[in-house]
């Protein structure tokens, strides 16, 4: 079995490298990585392993970062110190975990739950969805805008939906101010709160108080009227619909 270790703390990978070589001496540690920057650079570089263990916090920054360069199509098993309420939202997440310091007899039982998950083929573990669960308080509470001269501060609770128009990005308060924005949609997906917005389309983040009426529309979809209004249709596409009614739910 071949496996990766994202690790910047020297000792604890060649314990944790010592330590598998213990348990399976067929077990084969492809690369120890320490940052978020060498991990991203590798796996665009080689093929990926069968099963990863990777430390939460590296020296440049969460190793959640990763997976906003790289699709992971590998399970991770998390190195952490984080408390419980993240131990219990990698049990909900089926993504199983191994506190600092590692002990031998827990990442034996680790990579036993791997093999099963493996023998079994589920389904791809959601990383951004466990990362929006950990880090809850880390999104983005301002946005600053620039215009003409002047450069403003807009809270993130005031603005009612964000846009693309004709290829530039844009969002609109609940005054019914519009701004430029510096960011991607696909890049703001990860930056905003899922309990209140919602990318609806490719073209629409919307947040759950802008919604003013909503009706039934062809090919199971959506239409969706927004406060403030928005000159462009705004519709909730075929493939988000499902996910987008368990969302107005209150279901993530």
């Amino acid at each position: 079995m071949k496996v990766l270790i994202i690790e910047d703390e020297q000792a604890t990978a060649l314990r944790l490298k010592k330590l598998l070589t213990e348990i399976d001496p067929e077990i084969e540690v492809m690369d120890i990585l320490d940052s978020i920057e060498s991990s991203v650079n590798w796996y665009q570089q080689n093929k990926v392993p069968e099963l990863v263990f990777q430390d939460i916090q590296l020296a440049d920054g969460s190793s959640f970062e990763i997976f906003k360069e790289i699709k992971m199509e590998v399970p991770v098993i998390f190195i952490t110190a984080f408390d419980q309420y993240a131990i219990d939202a990698f049990k909900v997440n089926s993504v199983d975990y191994l506190l600092k310091p590692v002990n031998k007899t827990q990442l034996s039982e680790s990579i036993e739950k791997f093999k099963r998950i493996h023998k079994n083929e589920q389904e791809i573990f959601d990383y951004h969805k466990l990362a929006r669960i950990i880090h809850k308080d880390d999104f983005q509470k301002r946005f600053v805008v620039r215009y003409g001269q002047k450069i403003k501060s807009i809270e993130t609770a005031d603005i009612a939906y964000f846009y693309t128009d004709s290829g530039n990005n844009f969002f609109r308060t609940f005054n019914n101010e519009t701004y430029p924005l510096d960011f991607s949609l696909d890049k703001l997906e990860n930056m905003l709160n899922p309990d209140e917005y919602y990318r609806i389309n490719r073209q629409f983040i919307i947040h759950i108080k802008s919604i003013d009426e909503m009706y039934t529309y062809s090919k199971s979809r959506v239409k969706i009227e927004l406060t403030p209004p928005c000159e462009i249709e705004t519709i909730a596409s075929t493939e988000r619909s499902g996910d987008f009614k368990k969302w107005l739910g209150g279901l993530s």
